[in-house]
């Protein structure tokens, strides 16, 4: 994830993260990706139950909960797993992760052993009385996917008042005491539609907005052709940085990042590097410590079902079942040709990404979109869309070469 805000608008500085040693277990959440341990972050899909029919859901939902899925003992073993490997975050993602009855205990085990807990929600189940209990278990934050506003969104997300619904969630969220964020999918069908996400950000005082570029799996992965195309989403990316510029200007700060695409980062600096050479070289390192795609080394994914995966984006390959062996076995055992190679991924990439004078700082990016594009694992991510003439080491800025 790259931060618009903390990057562009100078809210983190390398000195922020330096002074707690870069470590993951000591670093504020806002700080984490810059860690140099990079222990993962986990993702648990609790559930692959869902109230909700979105067309770009990656993991598939269904109506009805699924055979297999852990139990809440099983649930617990993998907490206490996580917690004793060192994970500082689990998100309890789903399907729809309230519609797992026992989550809230979930979700409070986690805090008890050290981890923070945050959700990842379509905000419709969130009543005042559920966001209390979250309030009271500690949750740390309650992320709410709105992939437009009212018509946009729910014709995405398949079930007319999903909308009203999610914003009685962010309110009840608010009442509570929650911090609570949006989280928005970017397509060409919702795309003109980030201007009023802002605009609802700044109404609503909600203080931090994620804008996800699209990955092709699950049902995303019949929406290759919405994605948008290159100048199309430079154009989106100077957008997001202009409207987080105008809130700052007017003393209305959000936190604004961007997901799943991390050419953005070498986008942002370069943008940068015209118009502030100092914060420049402040946004290059802070950049070098993010690493870019971590998918199989400072990101993971549990299953409802116990299989790890890379990431949230790749059921199709599971490192092995949590029922079996504990997670922090299955992470580390780099005897899987596949997981061997994620932890070094840099070394395997191939075509422009292989000579990109950013690799170091973007990481290969999404592993995920090249494979369903291609067929090719470790062929270039087609949604890159930084230049050849950007991509050149020798056409690097004296003085500003990466790492």
């Amino acid at each position: 994830m790259i931060g618009i805000s903390k990057l562009y608008c100078g809210t983190v500085e390398p000195s922020d993260a330096l002074r707690y040693g870069r470590d993951s277990a000591q670093l504020p959440s806002h700080l984490l990706q810059f860690s140099a341990d990079k222990k993962p972050v986990v993702v648990w899909n609790v559930t692959r139950r869902c109230n909700l029919r979105c067309i770009h859901c990656y993991a598939h939902a269904t109506e009805q909960t699924q055979a297999g899925e852990l139990s809440f003992a099983q649930g617990r073993a993998l907490l206490d797993d996580l917690a004793q490997f060192g994970v500082p975050v689990v998100l309890f993602s789903g399907g729809e992760p309230l519609a797992r009855p026992d989550l809230p205990e979930l979700a409070a085990y986690a805090v008890a052993k050290g981890m923070r807990a945050v959700i990842s929600t379509n905000g419709t189940l969130i009543t005042p009385a559920a966001a209390r209990t979250l309030k009271e278990i500690g949750l740390s934050y309650v992320g709410i996917s709105l992939d437009g506003l009212e018509a946009v969104n729910d014709r995405f997300r398949g079930v007319p008042g999903a909308f009203r619904k999610a914003l009685e969630g962010i309110r009840n969220c608010q009442a509570a005491g929650i911090k609570v964020g949006l989280r928005f999918t970017i397509n060409r069908f919702n795309v003109q539609e980030i201007p009023g996400i802002f605009n609802l950000i700044e109404a609503m005082e909600i203080p931090r907005v994620c804008f996800y570029h699209l990955v092709y799996a699950g049902r995303g992965s019949q929406l290759v052709r919405e994605d948008l195309d290159a100048a199309e989403t430079r154009r989106t990316l100077d957008l997001i940085i202009d409207e987080t510029r105008r809130l700052h200007a007017q003393g209305k700060p959000k936190e604004v990042l961007t997901v799943d695409n991390h050419a953005d980062g070498p986008y942002l600096y370069l943008r940068l590097l015209k118009e502030d050479p100092q914060r420049a070289r402040e946004v290059l390192e802070l950049l070098q410590w993010n690493e870019g795609n971590s998918s199989g080394r400072g990101i993971g994914c549990v299953s409802w079902d116990g299989q790890v995966h890379a990431d949230q984006f790749w059921r199709h390959a599971s490192f092995g079942n949590v029922t079996a062996r504990p997670f922090s076995e299955i992470w580390t055992d780099t005897s899987h040709p596949l997981m061997g190679r994620l932890k070094e991924k840099k070394h395997h990439v191939t075509g422009r990404c292989a000579r990109c004078r950013w690799l170091d700082i973007c990481g290969g990016n999404f592993r995920v979109r090249a494979e369903a594009v291609t067929g090719d694992l470790w062929a270039p991510d087609p949604a890159c869309y930084l230049t050849d003439e950007e991509i050149a080491l020798a056409h690097a800025p004296a003085g500003c070469e990466p790492g």
